[in-house]
This record gives C-alpha cells, sequence and structure tokens, in this order.
C-alpha cells in the first residue's frame, strides 16, 4: 500500500503548493495580473506592487496556509514523509504546474510548512524578519536573513531533521532570491515603501 499512498501524499502536497494564490486574489479583488510587473511573479510581495496591502497580505497568508496544510496532512496521513513533503510544497509553489511552472519563491509556503513543523523555529524566523525588515525596510533582505537563520535555530533547538529540510529549503530560496541579492549588491533594491506605490517597477 505505501508505494501507491506515499507517491500520492507527495502528488497532492506538489498540488497544494503549487496553488497560485497571488494571482487568484488579484483576480477577486480585480488588480493587475502581478506577472506583469515588478520581479513577474505571484507572490505577496508582488502582488503588493499593485497598491493594494489587503490583497497582498491575504496572498502571504493563503501562502502560508497552504504550506501548514500540506505538511499537516502529511503529518496525519504519513508523519515519516513530513520532511520531504515540506520541500516538495514549496517546490510547487515556485514551480506550479498550472502556470508552466512559473511561480513564487517559497518564502510564505516555507513558513507555512515550518510553522506545523516546529512553531518554536517559525516563530524565531519570524522575529528575525520583524527585526531585520524594521532596521532595513528591505523585505528581500529580511526573507534572505529568516531563511539563513532557520537551520541554525532548528539545530539549536535539537530539531535535526527540520534543520536539514532548511538548509535545502535556504539554498532553494537564495536561488529564488538571485536577482534581488544583486540588486541589494548593487543598491538598486526596492524599500517596502517604493514597492506599495501602484505601477512601481
Amino acid at each position: 500500500m505505501t508505494l501507491i499512498i506515499y507517491p500520492l501524499i507527495l502528488s497532492i502536497a506538489y498540488l497544494i503548493g503549487s496553488i497560485p494564490s497571488g494571482l487568484l486574489i488579484s483576480r477577486a479583488f480585480q488588480l493587475e495580473d502581478p506577472r506583469k510587473h515588478g520581479s513577474k511573479n505571484i507572490g505577496a510581495t508582488n502582488v503588493l506592487r499593485s497598491g493594494h496591502k489587503g490583497a497582498a497580505l491575504l496572498t502571504f497568508a493563503c501562502d502560508a496556509l497552504k504550506g501548514g496544510l500540506g505538511v499537516g496532512l502529511t503529518l496525519f496521513f504519513a508523519p515519516s514523509l513530513a520532511s520531504l513533503a515540506c520541500l516538495i510544497i514549496v517546490l510547487g509553489h515556485i514551480f506550479p504546474v498550472w502556470l508552466n511552472f512559473k511561480g513564487g519563491k517559497g518564502i510564505a509556503t516555507a513558513f507555512g510548512a515550518i510553522f506545523v513543523l516546529s512553531w518554536p523555529v517559525a516563530l524565531l524566523c519570524l522575529i528575525t524578519w520583524i527585526a531585520f525588515f524594521v532596521a532595513t525596510r528591505y523585505s528581500s533582505l529580511a526573507s534572505l536573513t529568516a531563511t539563513l537563520s532557520t537551520p541554525l535555530y532548528a539545530f539549536v533547538l535539537g530539531e535535526r531533521a527540520l534543520g536539514k529540510t532548511s538548509l535545502i529549503l535556504a539554498i532553494l530560496i537564495l536561488w529564488t532570491h538571485r536577482a534581488n541579492i544583486g540588486r541589494l549588491f548593487k543598491g538598486e533594491e526596492h524599500h517596502i515603501d517604493n514597492l506599495t506605490k501602484p505601477g512601481s517597477p
């Protein structure tokens, strides 16, 4: 049975992760397709470029919910697959089958998945994100710092399996933020205040 159930569970995890929350919410709020401007993805930060903060916040919440729901279902039906499901859900968000495998950057979905696996680790990541965001006003820098801190927090708290998983996630999210990293080094990254202006680049 495991030969059938395990692939089925992981496939469902991928499909949950690939739900294009940002695109669906943008359409519901009658906003422009987030893929037409900015970083051309469906993530919450890009939805924020429409100038609608509520839609951006809802996108983040739904993307995080995807991660939490996918991992939660996996823990219920096949706990041994939870770490792998966490990775697959985030991959589903980044490479959604519905959008020709062009999705978001994975931050919110990873946060939701990690929260279910270990809320203390997720809480530390959130505190890290808030601290760097308040200090710099760069959403990307705050996200990258929190992501890179996750494996450290996990290992310190004795969550070895999560530490290994979050290390892989960190590498993946570094890759999805490669353009942001380049702009940060060049001093060309946009502050969050500029992103809230409709039509911002």
